[in-house]
């Protein structure tokens, strides 16, 4: 499978008896992969389900899986609490004995607190292992979402992560045509420094040993050799399987090595300027790195 990202959202229902529910996924950029659930109570087992079922898909990112089930209202049956009703009588059966308060009607007591009850005589263990596995079918139906969108913002990175490489070549190839002309751009250098400070007595023989000496130091092939060698490296991680984000963070940290040594060594400006590019292009590369699983 191409590069997938580390951003996205999927989304999944579902119902079964009385129930009925909604489960969200979502991720965000991350070094390592974390999950954080949040389901209803009584059904702990949930937790488990998402995270195994990230792990199976996903190898980077902070995602966060979100179940809301409810149980429709004549799901469960009701009770009249007539000891609360009672106490409610006793209050107010002074008001009325001396004409303060009416007498109360059914529907207003009814109406009051505590007098209706909710009974809940809960799940047998085989139903609710029944209604945990169709929620558990959804988890995995809203994660299949969010590998979706993940994989398509994977794409869309793919193409401007392949043309930053590219551009990187470029300037690769660029920095060895400017850099061949440094040692004459050198010598030339040294020589005029030279003969200014020791007059006509600088012999052409001492000019080009010098001049040498200096190139050698400047030489940069060894840096355009490996920033080639990475450009090669990172087209393969782009058209590889499998999370590579972590390994083309590293590959990032190489170039910029190497361009920063490409600069120090650099003696003229054309060859600094292309420098300065390739460095502006790798952080460009190495920001949207980040958003690669």
């Amino acid at each position: 499978m191409p590069i997938s990202g580390m951003t996205g959202f999927g989304r999944a229902e579902g119902a079964l008896g009385a129930w009925s529910w909604a489960v969200e996924a979502r991720s965000v950029n991350g070094r390592n992969l974390e999950v954080r659930f949040r389901g209803p109570p009584g059904f702990e087992g949930l937790e488990r389900a998402a995270r195994e079922g990230a792990q199976a898909r996903f190898q980077r990112g902070q995602l966060t899986v979100g179940v809301q089930a409810k149980r429709s209202e004549g799901a469960g049956s009701v009770r009249i609490n007539f000891e609360q009703v009672e106490r409610y009588l006793d209050a107010g059966a002074d008001l009325i004995a001396h004409g303060r308060a009416a007498p109360p009607t059914w529907d207003g007591l009814l109406a009051l607190r505590g007098v209706v009850e909710a009974e809940d005589a809960g799940m047998d263990p085989e139903a609710q292992a029944e209604l945990e596995a169709a929620m558990a079918a959804s988890i995995g139906a809203a994660l299949d979402g969010l590998l979706a969108a993940r994989a398509q913002e994977g794409a869309a990175l793919s193409g401007v992560l392949g043309g930053q490489v590219d551009r990187i070549g470029a300037l690769t190839g660029q920095a060895a045509t400017v850099a061949a002309g440094q040692p004459a751009a050198i010598k030339a250098r040294f020589e005029a420094r030279l003969k200014e400070l020791a007059g006509e007595a600088a012999t052409e023989e001492r000019i080009v040993q010098e001049a040498a000496a200096m190139a050698v130091k400047a030489d940069v092939r060894e840096e355009l050799d490996r920033l080639a060698g990475h450009v090669d490296a990172a087209r393969g991680l782009l058209a590889s399987d499998g999370g590579v984000g972590r390994r083309l963070d590293f590959l990032t940290q190489e170039f910029m090595r190497e361009a920063n040594t490409l600069c120090s060594k650099s003696q003229t400006g054309a060859l600094t300027a292309v420098g300065l590019d390739l460095k502006a292009t790798i952080e460009q590369f190495r920001e949207q790195v980040q958003n690669v699983e």
